[in-house]
Protein backbone atom coordinates (compact mmCIF):
# COMPACT_ATOMS: atom_id res chain seq x y z
CA UNK A 1 0.00 0.00 0.00
CA UNK A 2 0.97 3.61 -0.50
CA UNK A 3 1.25 5.57 3.01
CA UNK A 4 1.15 8.90 0.18
CA UNK A 5 -1.92 7.51 -1.81
CA UNK A 6 -3.69 4.82 0.52
CA UNK A 7 -6.29 4.82 -1.71
CA UNK A 8 -4.75 5.81 -5.03
CA UNK A 9 -4.40 9.20 -6.93
CA UNK A 10 -7.37 10.89 -7.81
CA UNK A 11 -8.94 9.66 -10.94
CA UNK A 12 -12.03 11.10 -12.94
CA UNK A 13 -14.06 8.92 -15.38
CA UNK A 14 -14.47 10.36 -18.76
CA UNK A 15 -18.18 10.24 -18.96
CA UNK A 16 -19.48 10.87 -15.28
CA UNK A 17 -22.80 9.03 -14.53
CA UNK A 18 -25.77 9.80 -12.61
CA UNK A 19 -24.66 7.30 -10.42
CA UNK A 20 -21.20 8.36 -9.83
CA UNK A 21 -22.41 11.72 -8.82
CA UNK A 22 -24.98 10.55 -6.30
CA UNK A 23 -22.09 8.27 -5.14
CA UNK A 24 -19.52 11.02 -4.40
CA UNK A 25 -22.23 13.22 -2.77
CA UNK A 26 -22.76 10.22 -0.54
CA UNK A 27 -19.30 10.64 0.17
CA UNK A 28 -19.48 13.66 0.56
CA UNK A 29 -22.31 13.92 2.72
CA UNK A 30 -21.38 11.05 5.13
CA UNK A 31 -17.41 12.55 5.84
CA UNK A 32 -18.47 14.40 8.82
CA UNK A 33 -19.95 11.40 10.38
CA UNK A 34 -17.33 8.67 9.31
CA UNK A 35 -14.62 11.23 10.93
CA UNK A 36 -16.75 11.90 14.16
CA UNK A 37 -16.91 7.80 14.66
CA UNK A 38 -13.06 7.98 13.71
CA UNK A 39 -11.72 10.84 16.31
CA UNK A 40 -14.30 10.63 18.99
CA UNK A 41 -12.18 9.47 21.48
CA UNK A 42 -8.35 10.44 20.48
CA UNK A 43 -6.35 11.61 22.96
CA UNK A 44 -3.65 14.23 22.70
CA UNK A 45 -1.03 11.58 21.84
CA UNK A 46 -3.30 10.12 19.14
CA UNK A 47 -4.00 13.75 17.35
CA UNK A 48 -0.05 13.83 16.93
CA UNK A 49 0.22 10.77 15.47
CA UNK A 50 1.54 10.74 11.71
CA UNK A 51 0.68 8.11 8.79
CA UNK A 52 4.38 8.60 7.14
CA UNK A 53 7.56 10.57 7.92
CA UNK A 54 7.29 14.14 7.68
CA UNK A 55 3.44 14.01 6.84
CA UNK A 56 1.16 16.04 8.67
CA UNK A 57 -0.75 14.24 12.06
CA UNK A 58 -4.42 13.62 12.62
CA UNK A 59 -5.36 17.01 14.34
CA UNK A 60 -3.71 18.86 10.93
CA UNK A 61 -5.16 16.92 8.49
CA UNK A 62 -8.46 17.16 10.06
CA UNK A 63 -8.53 20.70 10.03
CA UNK A 64 -6.86 20.49 6.42
CA UNK A 65 -9.77 18.64 4.98
CA UNK A 66 -12.33 21.47 6.96
CA UNK A 67 -10.18 24.29 5.33
CA UNK A 68 -10.09 22.43 1.99
CA UNK A 69 -14.08 21.76 1.68
CA UNK A 70 -14.73 25.09 2.26
CA UNK A 71 -12.47 26.59 -0.80
CA UNK A 72 -14.05 23.74 -2.86
CA UNK A 73 -17.58 24.81 -1.51
CA UNK A 74 -17.18 28.04 -2.58
CA UNK A 75 -15.92 27.24 -5.83
CA UNK A 76 -18.72 25.28 -6.57
CA UNK A 77 -20.65 28.41 -5.83
CA UNK A 78 -18.49 30.56 -8.02
CA UNK A 79 -18.72 28.30 -11.25
CA UNK A 80 -22.43 28.52 -10.90
CA UNK A 81 -23.03 32.36 -10.28
CA UNK A 82 -19.88 33.64 -12.73
CA UNK A 83 -18.73 32.52 -16.00
CA UNK A 84 -15.63 30.65 -15.51
CA UNK A 85 -14.60 31.82 -12.72
CA UNK A 86 -10.72 31.80 -12.26
CA UNK A 87 -10.24 30.09 -8.61
CA UNK A 88 -7.35 31.41 -6.41
CA UNK A 89 -5.34 28.64 -5.38
CA UNK A 90 -3.56 28.60 -1.63
CA UNK A 91 -0.68 27.44 -0.03
CA UNK A 92 -2.06 24.32 2.21
CA UNK A 93 1.59 23.68 3.31
CA UNK A 94 1.58 27.53 4.92
CA UNK A 95 -2.00 27.40 6.20
CA UNK A 96 -1.10 24.11 8.55
CA UNK A 97 1.49 26.36 10.07
CA UNK A 98 -1.44 28.81 11.18
CA UNK A 99 -2.17 29.21 15.00
CA UNK A 100 -5.73 28.06 14.44
CA UNK A 101 -4.51 24.40 13.33
CA UNK A 102 -3.35 24.34 17.31
CA UNK A 103 -7.34 24.82 18.11
CA UNK A 104 -9.41 21.36 19.43
CA UNK A 105 -10.04 19.60 16.26
CA UNK A 106 -14.21 19.29 17.57
CA UNK A 107 -14.29 23.07 15.93
CA UNK A 108 -13.39 21.39 12.24
CA UNK A 109 -15.77 18.65 12.94
CA UNK A 110 -18.56 20.66 13.88
CA UNK A 111 -17.75 22.90 10.86
CA UNK A 112 -17.51 19.78 8.16
CA UNK A 113 -20.93 18.93 9.71
CA UNK A 114 -22.68 21.55 8.88
CA UNK A 115 -20.88 22.71 5.67
CA UNK A 116 -21.40 18.84 4.31
CA UNK A 117 -24.86 18.56 5.24
CA UNK A 118 -25.46 21.83 3.60
CA UNK A 119 -23.09 20.99 0.86
CA UNK A 120 -24.87 17.65 -0.32
CA UNK A 121 -28.04 19.43 -0.56
CA UNK A 122 -26.61 22.24 -2.63
CA UNK A 123 -25.08 19.09 -4.98
CA UNK A 124 -28.32 16.94 -5.29
CA UNK A 125 -30.30 20.20 -6.32
CA UNK A 126 -28.05 20.87 -9.04
CA UNK A 127 -29.03 20.52 -12.76
CA UNK A 128 -27.55 18.62 -15.65
CA UNK A 129 -26.55 21.72 -17.48
CA UNK A 130 -25.68 23.44 -13.70
CA UNK A 131 -23.12 19.98 -13.53
CA UNK A 132 -21.31 21.57 -16.23
CA UNK A 133 -20.24 24.60 -15.15
CA UNK A 134 -16.92 25.16 -14.76
CA UNK A 135 -14.46 27.36 -12.85
CA UNK A 136 -10.40 27.79 -13.88
CA UNK A 137 -7.32 27.54 -12.10
CA UNK A 138 -4.86 30.49 -12.76
CA UNK A 139 -2.81 28.02 -14.84
CA UNK A 140 -6.14 27.72 -17.18
CA UNK A 141 -6.61 24.75 -16.48
CA UNK A 142 -10.64 24.29 -15.99
CA UNK A 143 -12.98 21.90 -13.98
CA UNK A 144 -16.63 21.12 -14.48
CA UNK A 145 -18.41 21.19 -10.90
CA UNK A 146 -19.40 17.46 -11.75
CA UNK A 147 -15.35 16.50 -11.81
CA UNK A 148 -14.96 19.04 -8.73
CA UNK A 149 -17.80 16.69 -6.93
CA UNK A 150 -15.35 13.69 -7.56
CA UNK A 151 -12.03 15.35 -7.07
CA UNK A 152 -13.54 16.28 -2.80
CA UNK A 153 -15.31 13.19 -2.75
CA UNK A 154 -11.28 11.43 -3.09
CA UNK A 155 -10.26 14.06 -0.93
CA UNK A 156 -11.87 13.30 1.90
CA UNK A 157 -11.63 9.57 1.23
CA UNK A 158 -8.08 10.01 0.62
CA UNK A 159 -7.40 11.87 4.21
CA UNK A 160 -10.08 9.71 6.10
CA UNK A 161 -7.36 6.90 5.14
CA UNK A 162 -4.47 8.86 6.04
CA UNK A 163 -5.75 9.21 9.51
CA UNK A 164 -6.74 5.64 9.36
CA UNK A 165 -3.12 4.77 8.76
CA UNK A 166 -1.40 7.25 11.31
CA UNK A 167 -3.97 5.40 14.09
CA UNK A 168 -2.95 2.39 13.35
CA UNK A 169 1.15 3.37 13.29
Amino acid sequence: MNNRYPIGQFHCPHEIQAKDIQMWIREISTLPSRLNALTVSLDECKLTKTYRENSWNVRQLIHHIADSHLIGYTRMKLALTEENPVVKTYEESEWVKLTDYDLSVTISLQLLESLHERWAYFLKNLSTTQLQRTYQYPDGSQMRIEQSIALYAWHGNHHFAHIQLALHN
